[in-house]
């Protein structure tokens, strides 16, 4: 299995999160989630990339989450 493109979105199926890949440390996918934070680490084979309908979701409860004040 071909690794991640950096930029792109996948789904960390170890803990269900989504992140956008930020690049590669050691044997590790460096992953941070949609609307910035803490990036965080997970092995290559955990990852697949995410779908068109989970990215929308995922941007959809970012930007309901801000329209709230209840993220930055």
């Amino acid at each position: 299995m071909k690794p991640p493109a950096v930029g792109s979105y996948v789904i960390d199926t170890s803990t269900g999160r989504m992140g956008r890949v930020m690049g590669y440390e050691g044997p590790y996918v460096q992953l941070r989630p949609i609307g910035g934070g803490r990036e965080w680490d997970c092995a290559p084979e955990v990852v697949r990339a995410a779908t068109a309908m989970e990215r929308l979701r995922a941007a959809t409860a970012y930007a309901n989450a801000r329209s709230r004040g209840e993220v930055p």
